[in-house]
């Protein structure tokens, strides 16, 4: 051993680990095509609502100064994407509605995650009493309907996008809950957690040095496939008219074309769009979580 790999604090050298850790996880992750197909596509949709005020200024949204514009135009070189039935540009609410989809789709799943990762553990490391009940508590939220529970918070709450938020997070963390006490009993079973526990080490020490580092990887890959239900779960309930209507959204674009019969009344473009977008965001999310479950769990590269 080298006399400066000695003077090296044990801190150092766990984050020299972590970044060749992640170093290694790039390098996989650059090498599969589909997931780097999902992982551009997703960072340009999301530059483009970050710079949504700047590409499309909010006044372009102001039904009263665009009464100029042709209603229902379908797409050309002077509307992109067409115009909806008060004359906006369609590409003005895309780009302004992929702020608010993206932005509950993030957090919503950031919620779920945390939720999810918490009472995994716990349901994992405790056992006994508190196991068994955390686990009916999961049992519970899994043959729950989601939706209908998600539609029933969006009812008595406030409307807003963070009570879908809310409505969203609370109801899809059971999932990865189960994901992650099946991997937290998993590494309980392992040698240096059972050496940590002879040698005196609390339940805290054990979560937080063993378990939750062990089980980051698969959550990890958990949240980048539940964006995607997440941002479905927001569109479904602003389409059923549950969302904030004072703001732009994928799902709130859907329910207006729908007011309008747009379907059947050939204006295609207005129903096309929003629902083509959806699909490709939450396909994009898809791809980029399978190449990274595929990396975080190697058992599924032969498959």
């Amino acid at each position: 051993m080298s006399a400066v790999t000695a003077t090296r604090s044990p801190r150092s050298m766990a984050w020299a680990r972590r970044r060749a850790a992640f170093g290694q996880f790039a390098r996989e992750f650059s090498h599969s095509r589909s997931g780097m197909v999902g992982l551009i596509f997703l960072v340009v949709i999301v530059t483009l609502a970050v710079f949504a005020p700047v590409l499309a200024p909010a006044w372009m949204l102001d039904v009263t100064r665009v009464m100029d514009s042709p209603r229902f135009a379908p797409p050309s070189w002077e509307h992109p994407l067409g115009t909806d039935h008060q004359g906006r540009e369609l590409w003005v609410r895309m780009l302004w509605g992929a702020q608010v989809s993206l932005l509950v789709g993030f957090a919503a799943t950031a919620m779920s995650m945390i939720i999810g990762t918490i009472v995994g553990i716990a349901a994992g490391h405790f056992t006994g009493f508190a196991g068994a009940v955390l686990m009916r508590i999961i049992d519970f939220f899994l043959v729950l309907p989601s939706l209908i529970l998600a539609i029933v918070l969006s009812t008595v709450l406030s409307r807003g996008v963070w009570t879908i938020v809310i409505a969203i997070g609370l109801t899809s963390w059971a999932g990865t809950a189960r994901v992650v006490r099946a991997q937290t009993l998993s590494v309980e079973s392992r040698d240096y957690v059972e050496r940590s526990r002879v040698l005196g080490a609390g339940h805290w020490h054990i979560i937080v040095k063993h378990l939750l580092p062990a089980v980051l990887p698969l959550v990890l890959a958990n949240t980048t496939l539940t964006v995607g239900s997440a941002i479905i779960s927001e569109s479904t309930l602003a389409f059923l008219g549950l969302g904030d209507t004072t703001l732009q959204s994928w799902g709130a674009v859907l329910r207006n074309s729908m007011d309008v019969s747009a379907a059947t009344s050939g204006y295609w473009w207005y129903v096309l769009i929003p629902g083509l977008a959806i699909v490709l965001v939450v396909l994009a999310f898809t791809l980029v979580g399978r190449a990274v479950e595929t990396i975080v769990n190697p058992t599924l590269r032969s498959r």
